[in-house]
Order: C-alpha cells, then sequence, then structure tokens
C-alpha cells in the first residue's frame, strides 16, 4: 500500500511538473512595455520622415490602405506631436526632439481657433507637452493664447464650453463628452496665468456634465443639447454610437479619463467618486470582451460580430493607470490589473502592427464613427497617443513599486 501511494504521488507530481513545463510562459509586463515602445518609436520616425517635407501635414489615418492626412485645423491635430513628445520623454534622443519640434511648430495657427473646442486637445498634447519637457517659452505663450481663444466658447449662462456649431435645426447648445478632455488645458491656463477664471470655466463643466451626462449605471450619452434659455438639458443623444440610449465605447473612455483627470486638478472629491463607478462599469460590463479591447459600443446588437475600437483599450488603460494611483486598495490594484491586460492586449500581434505596416501607425483596429461610416477598423492619431501614454504611466507605477 505503501509502495502504490508513493507511486501515485511521484506520478500526481510527474503530472504537474509536465504541466507546467508545457504552460506559455508569460512575457514580463517591463519587456512588454519596452518592446510597445519601441515598435511605437519605429513607426513613429518612419512616419515623421514620410511626412517631413510636406509642409503642414500631420498624420490622421488609413483609407483604402494609404495615409491620410490634416492640416492644423483637424481636431486630432496635436496627438502625433504629442505622441513624439511622449517618445523623447521614453528615449530623449536629438531625431525624436527634432521631429518632436518639428510638428509641434506645425500647429501654431490652432493658438488662434475659436470655432472649435477641441482647441484643448490639439495645443495641450502638442505644445503642453513640449513645454513640460523643454520649458521652452514661446510654446508657454502659444498655449496661453489658445486658452483664451478656447474659453470663448464658455457661456456662463450655460456653465459649459460648447461643443459642436453645425446641426443648430436641432441643437440648440451641444456638448459632448469629449470635451471633458479639454479641461486639462483649461486648469493649467488657470494655474500659467493666475487667473482662476479658467479653473471655474473647467469645474463649471465638469459639474454640469456630471450632473446631466450620465445615466443610473454611470454609462453616458455622447451628445446633451442645452435650452439656451432655461440652461437645462432639452436633448440626449449618441450621435456616434449605436443608439441613443447605448454606450458608446470611446465616450465611456473619455468619461473615465476626464474624471480622473480632474480630481488630479481640481482634488475633488466627487470627481475621484465619478470616474471610480465609471470604472465599474466598464470593468465589469458583461460584453467586455475577455482580451478587454472593446466592441466600438457595448451595446451593438452584432457583438460577437462587430468591430473593436482599439482607441478606446488605450484611452482606459491609460486613465485606469492614473485612477489606480488615486485608490491605495483592493479596487485600485484592479484598476491597474485591467489596464495591464489592455496594455498586454494592446501590445500583441492582434492590435501592435509591425514595422513599416499600417501606414507607420502602431495600433490597428480602431473606429472613429460607425454610424457616419467614416474610419472604421483603421489606425488612429489618437490611438497611439494614449497607448505611448499608457505604457509610459504603467512604466512609472512599476518603478515605483
Amino acid at each position: 500500500m505503501k509502495n502504490f501511494l508513493s507511486t501515485c504521488v511521484l506520478s500526481a507530481a510527474g503530472l504537474f511538473l509536465s504541466a507546467c513545463a508545457t504552460q506559455p510562459k508569460e512575457e514580463p509586463i517591463d519587456s512588454v512595455i519596452e518592446r510597445g515602445l519601441k515598435t511605437a518609436t519605429d513607426q513613429a520616425l518612419l512616419m515623421a520622415k514620410e511626412l517631413e517635407n510636406q509642409d503642414g501635414k500631420l498624420p490622421k489615418s488609413m483609407k483604402d490602405g494609404k495615409l491620410e492626412v490634416s492640416d492644423y485645423s483637424w481636431w486630432c491635430s496635436g496627438f502625433f506631436p504629442g505622441e513624439l513628445w511622449y517618445l523623447y520623454e521614453a528615449n530623449p534622443t536629438p531625431e525624436l526632439k527634432k521631429y518632436a519640434e518639428l510638428y509641434t511648430e506645425r500647429l501654431e495657427k490652432v493658438k488662434k481657433i475659436t470655432y472649435s473646442h477641441d482647441v484643448g486637445f490639439m495645443l495641450n498634447c502638442s505644445y503642453g507637452n513640449g513645454y513640460r519637457l523643454t520649458g521652452n517659452p514661446k510654446y508657454k505663450d502659444v498655449m496661453i493664447e489658445g486658452a483664451h481663444s478656447l474659453a470663448t466658447r464658455y457661456n456662463p449662462h450655460i456653465g459649459l464650453i460648447r461643443s459642436w456649431d453645425f446641426n443648430k435645426q436641432k441643437w440648440q447648445y451641444p456638448v459632448i463628452i469629449d470635451n471633458m478632455m479639454n479641461l486639462e488645458f483649461l486648469m493649467w491656463a488657470g494655474r500659467a496665468t493666475g487667473d482662476n477664471a479658467f479653473t471655474q470655466m473647467a469645474i463649471s463643466h465638469a459639474d454640469k456634465t456630471m450632473a446631466n451626462h450620465f445615466r443610473p449605471d454611470y454609462s453616458c450619452y455622447h451628445v446633451v443639447s442645452y435650452d439656451t434659455i432655461t440652461a437645462q438639458p432639452h436633448i440626449k443623444q449618441t450621435h456616434q454610437g449605436y443608439a441613443d440610449e447605448s454606450a458608446w465605447a470611446r465616450g465611456q473612455a473619455w468619461a473615465l479619463y476626464g474624471y480622473t483627470m480632474m480630481y488630479r486638478e481640481a482634488k475633488k472629491q466627487a470627481y475621484l467618486e465619478q470616474a471610480n463607478h465609471i470604472a465599474q462599469f466598464l470593468m465589469n460590463h458583461p460584453n467586455m470582451p475577455a482580451d478587454k479591447i472593446p466592441y466600438w459600443d457595448f451595446d451593438c446588437p452584432d457583438i460577437p460580430n462587430t468591430v473593436r475600437d482599439a482607441s478606446a483599450a488605450a484611452i482606459m488603460a491609460s486613465a485606469l493607470i492614473e485612477l489606480s494611483q488615486f485608490n491605495p486598495n483592493d479596487f485600485g490594484k484592479q484598476c491597474l490589473t485591467f489596464a495591464e491586460q489592455q496594455i498586454r492586449s494592446l501590445t500583441s500581434p492582434a492590435y501592435l502592427a509591425t514595422t513599416g505596416t499600417n501606414a507607420n501607425f502602431a495600433i490597428m483596429h480602431c473606429t472613429g464613427h460607425l454610424p457616419g461610416n467614416s474610419e472604421v477598423d483603421v489606425p488612429l492619431s489618437y490611438a497611439d497617443y494614449y497607448y505611448v501614454e499608457a505604457l509610459l504611466r504603467l512604466r512609472n507605477v512599476l518603478n515605483k513599486q
């Protein structure tokens, strides 16, 4: 009997060791981060050299297999120079700095734009990162003028920054959830100038968006239009999602990032609680795929036979990494673990392009505006920007630990 038991124990141990030996070893996360940064750098430099002699051009997306470009006026114009600054921060070479400066300068005219709420995106990502890393006083001057331009879109009666100027027969004063992302620029301007008006605009916008954009489950609408007389919402819609009551993936990611950022900037506990609720909604959603890269809309009836939006995953991951540091508890660990899973997926062959492909963008399989049949299952400049930002944030967190 003793020999029989010994044989069983040895056999079981042998089977366990054999199973362990055949299990693929997970790549260390620091290796994943460095591999992602290298690919992003290689692709960005190829992109920079391709457009170097095309006056004023900036990468936007890919159409029919070819690079699609824009000028400074497109809302995404600041992401590529911003990505270059992040890559320079990760690896401060003269070549990366040269291209970061070159493409940043292509956006200087943005400082006078008053027709777009995205001046924050355009200038804070480009000039903002450049100023943070170099202290160039010219960059600061451009940003301050740009902040004054953005402030012209704020209506004190309504207490929000107007987003769009089109479709006036339907929307009196439309505000989109994406607009939360422009508040970081105004918070910076308040500190840089000492003018508290910028700060109060941002806080008012965040407060009113929190009151009117969200459903009881902490998902959000894309567009809320306000009555210009009563200053109350008269329409709530999801313009780029599946339906008005659906959870458009990138919109939820903007919301998560926006309130995480506003807690960092304003230290209002309500913003942290809002960000935590949004994170819980997203991380626990039954339609979140196993690889944590969301479908373009969480409520699309075609799931799983529909496209993903890797840009939403990149934005989510970056926000969750920061949010994890504001929650020194098990929930914070959950946020960081989820973001790490997203980073691993984004850095896998399923989403990370090989060098020289994907029109020299790093991230594949993003969706801009599916109902409008625009930018569906293509690379997008902001996916690369937030992917690189997430890589740097995760690296910094791991280095602290």
